[in-house]
């Protein structure tokens, strides 16, 4: 259950963070309450997964899941440019992040 728990956290990352662009410095009202809201959440999950997983590799799938779904969401949106170089380092941090899953003994 941690787990799946922390892939939401990482997942509400990527939609804090992409609400925070969006803010315009916070002084948008929806993106802003997106963004704390986003964000209490994300962390709350953050939290309570790192009861049962190492707070490293809690921490770096949280990370690396936020980053890539937001790197992803700016590539579909047009924000940022689509590149082969691009899409390839995303499938190299998607595999680090599966393989921190793989070999993580949680809390011994």
């Amino acid at each position: 259950m941690s787990w799946i728990i922390l892939i939401i956290s990482g997942v509400l990352e990527a939609v804090w963070a992409t609400a925070l662009g969006k803010s315009d410095g916070l002084s948008k009202l929806w993106p802003s309450v997106i963004f704390f809201v986003g964000l209490a959440l994300s962390m709350f999950g953050l939290a309570w997964a790192m009861k049962d997983i190492s707070t490293g590799t809690a921490y770096a799938v949280w990370v690396g899941i936020g980053a890539s779904l937001t790197v992803v969401y700016a590539m579909i949106t047009g924000d940022t440019d689509i590149s082969w170089l691009r899409i390839l380092l995303l499938l190299g941090l998607v595999g680090c992040i599966v393989g921190l899953k793989l070999i993580d003994p949680g809390h011994e």
